[in-house]
């Protein structure tokens, strides 16, 4: 992933792999596809290449801190070309409470202890 002025930040290709190395734009973009849609990995289109390839290159570039330098660099880019706009949202429509949740006591706390009375009833031999 190379910027406009010359600064890369994806690592080089992989000299000791005996085969060409695809095209990081290539690996990008199915990355991209992939977290667009929520589709599984297997799932991944074959223009895509095999799916392993793909995932493997996007863990090797989180270990190698590739996409932390590339997403520094598309900030700073855009900080410079003054693009770079701060807007959050937080949407609380939906809130999901654990499980034991739902038995909850909703009148107050319990009384400490319950008051016992003798029954009237005869007592058992």
């Amino acid at each position: 992933m190379c910027s406009g002025r010359g600064l890369s930040v994806t690592p080089g290709p992989d000299a000791e792999a005996g085969r060409p190395v695809r095209d990081h734009r290539e690996v990008i973009d199915a990355v991209t596809f992939k977290f667009q849609t929520g589709a599984p990995w297997m799932r991944l289109p074959d223009k895509y290449g095999n799916w392993r390839g793909v995932y493997n290159r996007l863990r090797m570039w989180a270990v190698d801190g590739t996409w932390e330098r590339a997403f520094t660099a598309l900030m700073a880019q855009a900080d410079a070309d003054e693009d770079l706009n701060w807007a959050v949202s937080v949407d609380s429509t939906i809130v999901r409470a654990h499980q034991h949740a739902a038995g909850a006591r909703k009148k107050g706390p319990r009384p400490a202890n319950r008051t016992t009375t003798p029954s009237a009833a005869p007592a058992a031999d």
